[in-house]
């Protein structure tokens, strides 16, 4: 079901950009994946609250748009990994000042953080 990768016209690159990480899945995917490489099972438990659903269509879109890397080993069973490209690796980098204003806002009003399950 591979389709288009979203091309414009956009107003400006604001628009461009939020087009790519538009809902809020997808820049916490690209978070995620920050860490190194996951396999779905990984970034699913690392996600709280995602459904299987939406996690594979939105791994498909950054896929799409050249931000995440799918590597299929064939073995049996099948295993399958996920990994930020370059250009995913540049979006967090952009995305980072933005997730320093969110850390301020969430001491600013007192906002609980959500507690991941140790991987350990």
């Amino acid at each position: 079901m591979p389709g288009e990768p979203r091309s414009g016209p956009y107003i400006c690159g604001i628009d461009a950009a939020m087009d790519v990480v538009s809902g809020k899945w997808k820049s916490l995917i690209l978070w995620e994946l920050d860490a190194g490489t996951r396999r779905f099972g990984e970034l699913r438990r690392g996600l709280p609250g995602v459904s299987e659903k939406m996690l594979i269509q939105h791994l498909r879109e950054l896929e799409l748009d050249g931000l995440v890397h799918r590597e299929v080993y064939r073995e049996v069973p099948p295993r399958v990994e996920y990994s930020l490209t370059e250009l995913g690796r540049e979006l967090n980098a952009a995305l980072e000042p933005l997730a320093e204003w969110g850390r301020r806002r969430m001491e600013l009003i007192g906002a609980e953080r959500v507690e991941l399950p140790s991987t350990a």
